[in-house]
């Protein structure tokens, strides 16, 4: 059987070698031929990431028979994204399988197991953001500054940039702004 192997890690100071390691093991003793190894280095909750696409691309060109991820929240933790692309996955007859999950959704044991584990990963992930958030209130309470700290740039020397014909661009480059910040700050 020919698969793909599917890794993420959720922040830059991560590596994803552990988990291509275990993939490539589990592979070899089932005796599956890795077609290609997609890893995606992202943060955040994003459905969309550059490996993952381009592993779904591939997958509608039918350039092998399924996916082997490590677990199964490396796939992604909004269940809404887990049930509709696995979905898309079954459509295309590609099989899905969580190595340490020990999943297998060729069955009903399977996909009961799948709804079972996605809907506690999308429970965690929502605990994850309540923590976040009470312990943003917390701080504002106790009257620490949150955010970014506030650019100083002289006015003054916007002005004489824009006097001097650079473009807004030019002149945020220049001043260590976003454009779209600059352009606020000149409108105020």
């Amino acid at each position: 059987m020919k698969i793909a192997v599917y890794g993420r890690v959720s922040t830059n100071k991560q590596e994803c070698e552990t988990q291509l390691v275990d993939l490539r093991e589990y592979a070899a003793q089932r005796g599956f031929e890795i077609v290609e190894e997609y890893v995606d280095r992202l943060t955040g909750t994003k459905d969309s990431r550059p490996a993952l696409n381009r592993l779904m691309l591939d997958a509608k060109q039918r350039k092998f028979d399924a996916v082997l991820v490590w677990k199964l929240d490396r796939w992604g933790r909004s269940l809404q994204h887990l049930v509709n692309s696995l979905a898309e996955l079954q459509a295309l007859g590609v099989q899905f399988i969580s190595f340490r999950d020990g999943l297998d959704l060729t069955t009903p044991a399977g996909r009961l197991q799948f709804h079972i584990i996605a809907a506690m990963a999308e429970f965690e992930r929502s605990l994850i953001v309540e923590r976040t958030k009470a312990g943003l209130r917390r701080a504002r309470r106790e009257g620490k500054t949150l955010g970014r700290p506030t650019a100083e740039v002289d006015l003054a020397k916007v002005r004489k940039l824009q006097s001097a014909g650079l473009s807004l661009r030019a002149i945020a480059a220049k001043v260590g702004w976003s454009p779209s910040l600059l352009c606020k700050r000149l409108a105020s």
